[in-house]
Parts: C-alpha cells; sequence; structure tokens
C-alpha cells in the first residue's frame, strides 16, 4: 500500500468517524430537547396538581359549611313547625 492510498483510507476513516460523531451529537441533542420538554410537562403537572388539591379544599370545606348550615336550617323549621302547631291546637 502507498502512502497516498493510506492517506485515502486514513481520511475515509476520519470522515466515517466525524459522520458517527455528528450523528450520535444530534441524537443526544434531540435526547436532550425530548427531556426538556419531559421536565417542564411534569412541572406543569406539578403546579396543576396544587392547584386542584387547593380547589379540593377549599370545596371539602364549603361542603362541611353547607352542611353545618344544612342543619341549623333543618333545626329552625322544626322549631318553626312546631310553634305553628302548638299554635293550631291553641286555636281548636
Amino acid at each position: 500500500m502507498n502512502e497516498q492510498t493510506a492517506i485515502e483510507q486514513a481520511t475515509r476513516r476520519l470522515t466515517q468517524a466525524l459522520d458517527a460523531l455528528d450523528a450520535a451529537v444530534e441524537r443526544r441533542t434531540e435526547t436532550d430537547k425530548g427531556a426538556v420538554a419531559l421536565g417542564q410537562q411534569v412541572h406543569a403537572l406539578a403546579a396543576d396538581r396544587s392547584k386542584l388539591a387547593a380547589d379540593l379544599d377549599a370545596a371539602v370545606a364549603r361542603g362541611r359549611s353547607l352542611e353545618t348550615l344544612n342543619r341549623d336550617i333543618a333545626r329552625r323549621i322544626d322549631a318553626a313547625m312546631e310553634n305553628v302547631r302548638l299554635v293550631l291546637e291553641s286555636n281548636d
């Protein structure tokens, strides 16, 4: 093998190695972009989860408040009905 052929072969191998390196860098770049996008999605989901948890806590608190109010109103209605019944009985 002469020196020119050896240089051409070395040049081809170098070109192939550089092409392989470029392809690896491109794959890594795409992987990194995917990882960044995934990280952003996870962050957005965590923020959504926090908001939903806060909304749920508020809804549960409101539900408890309404239950308490409902019991109070039911007691008042029962008392009013008893008063009406007593008035009607006293008029008979």
